[in-house]
C-alpha cells in the first residue's frame, strides 16, 4: 500500500493522465492569470480615465463625462491589448531561442 491509502495499481498511473492532470493545471493558471489581468486592467482603466475625466463626481455623469470615460476605455484597452500583444510576442522569442515553449498560440 503506498502513501495515503492509495494502491499500487493507482500508482502506476498511464502517462496519458499524467498530461491530462498537467494539461488541467496549465489552463487553470492561465484562467487564473487571464482574470488578475482583467481586474488589473478594469482597475487601471477605472483610476486612469475616471480621474482623467470626471473633475468633480456628482450624482449623475454628464454626456461630455460619458463620451470622455468611453472614448477614454477605448483608447486604454486598444493600448492594454497592444502592448500584451507585443510582450507575448517577446517572450515567444526568446523562449524558443532558449529552447522552450512556443508561446505565439497565447491568447489575451
Amino acid at each position: 500500500m503506498a502513501l495515503f491509502g492509495s494502491s499500487s495499481s493507482a500508482e502506476a498511473s498511464s502517462p496519458s493522465s499524467s498530461q491530462e492532470i498537467k494539461a488541467s493545471l496549465i489552463r487553470q493558471v492561465q484562467e487564473e492569470a487571464a482574470m488578475s489581468n482583467a481586474r488589473s486592467l478594469i482597475g487601471k482603466v477605472n483610476e486612469h480615465c475616471f480621474d482623467a475625466c470626471v473633475p468633480t463626481p456628482g450624482a449623475s455623469l454628464s454626456a461630455k463625462e460619458s463620451t470622455c470615460l468611453s472614448q477614454c476605455m477605448e483608447k486604454y484597452i486598444g493600448f492594454w491589448n497592444a502592448t500584451s500583444r507585443a510582450y507575448i510576442a517577446r517572450v515567444s522569442k526568446e523562449s524558443k531561442s532558449l529552447g522552450g515553449a512556443d508561446l505565439s498560440g497565447v491568447s489575451l
